[in-house]
């Protein structure tokens, strides 16, 4: 059952130096001061260059973080699901744009509500059917015009239209709408984000971009011209720019980093990330009867499943490994004979994976230093 903030666990904590060290774990930790640099230095870079951002709200779920991001700048929140578009909607926030192509019963009713409700809300078609559900959903429902962008499939082959003629027939169809607005293209390549090599991830991206380069060209010069180009990723956050094509990023991931962004290479001869890891797993030790491992309270049901383990951090000592050993345990391993952990010690673990591991928490401990500063909940998970 979803406990109230003042009914939670640690919240008689909140404001105690030291609390960071006395939660009642497993528990999602949030270090607000790596956060807000985290949001600084991608709000610079894209206004730096020019580009606009609406990060993606799938990595945080989080009203909170999301006005911490359009305070920096940021133009509105992508969102990949209703529930999450919704949430953000009912949290305030504007420009919210859903990511997925909707289609299904009550999907295309929704995205009516949202455009009655929320201010300059967007969504996505890759299919004319969807533009004839929302259509109708819209007119029924008696809304204002709801802007839409043309998913495009850069060959990670999830969504999107995979032709320019296919593209080109879908923009026609919507500008011809009487109550759906065109209003540019969305092209996100996730399969280049962990591409660990940068000159890999740069040589693999080039011919997506040359797609997209052609689909641009080809609308301006049929009038279609898209005023919106949205797409990106944190993975190519400082590759996408150099293509000239996209008027604003997506990237999401940067706010936290994870295990598998650390293995990124996101700069010639640079051996770390431009962003820091602000999001922690804080586990505790429950079981410490072998001398090269202790079991933790925090398991398969704590983490993420479809990236590399987790990574212990700090009290754990140098070369320690981190697995999940059942639904509520993880084993720690020492990555020397004489480091040892007692019962009751507790251990900082970086995500494995951020967006899916924020997913399996009701709410966030937000710390500053070694104090609990405030407890967010993770309202759109």
């Amino acid at each position: 059952m979803q406990r109230s903030r003042d009914q939670h666990p640690n919240a008689h904590l909140l404001g105690m130096p030291g609390s960071r060290r006395r939660l009642a774990t497993p528990a999602l930790l949030l270090d607000l001061a790596a956060l807000e640099r985290n949001i600084g230095r991608m709000a610079a870079h894209c206004a730096g260059l020019g580009l606009g951002l609406r990060p993606h709200g799938k990595t945080h779920k989080s009203g909170e973080i999301a006005r911490m991001q359009i305070a920096a700048g940021a133009s509105g929140i992508c969102a990949a699901t209703l529930d999450e578009a919704e949430a953000f909607v009912a949290a305030g926030i504007a420009g919210v744009l859903v990511t997925s192509p909707q289609f299904g019963p009550g999907r295309a009713e929704r995205l009516a509500g949202l455009a009655l409700q929320a201010r300059e809300p967007m969504a996505v078609v890759d299919h004319v059917a969807q533009i004839e559900a929302l259509e109708a959903a819209l007119r029924a429902a008696g809304a204002p015009p709801l802007r839409v962008l043309v998913d495009i499939d850069l060959g990670m082959h999830r969504t999107g239209v995979a032709t320019l003629e296919g593209a080109m027939s879908l923009v026609r169809r919507l500008r011809a709408s009487p109550v759906l607005v065109y209003a540019g293209l969305q092209a996100y390549a996730g399969d280049m984000q962990h591409v660990a090599d940068l000159e890999e991830r740069r040589r693999r991206a080039a011919p997506q971009m040359a797609f997209l380069r052609r689909l641009v060209v080809a609308l301006g010069d049929a009038g279609m011209k898209p005023r919106i180009v949205s797409g990106g990723g944190t993975g190519t956050h400082a590759i996408d720019p150099a293509f000239g094509i996209f008027t604003e990023l997506q990237a999401g991931s940067y706010v936290f980093m994870d295990v598998a962004y650390n293995r990124v290479q996101f700069e010639a001869g640079a051996n770390r990330p431009p962003f820091e890891a602000s999001l922690f797993v804080r586990t505790s030790v429950i079981s410490a009867n072998h001398p090269e491992h202790v079991t933790t309270d925090a398991g398969s049901k704590r983490f993420a499943m479809d990236g590399p383990p987790p990574e212990p951090v700090g009290l754990a000592g140098p070369g320690a490994t981190y697995r999940c050993t059942g639904d509520e345990h993880g084993r720690i391993v020492f990555g020397r004979a004489a480091d040892r952990l007692a019962l009751g010690d507790q251990v900082e673990c970086l995500t494995p994976h951020c967006d899916p591991t924020v997913n399996l928490y009701d709410w966030y401990h937000c710390v500053r230093g070694d104090t609990l500063v405030d407890l967010w909940p993770i309202s759109a998970r």
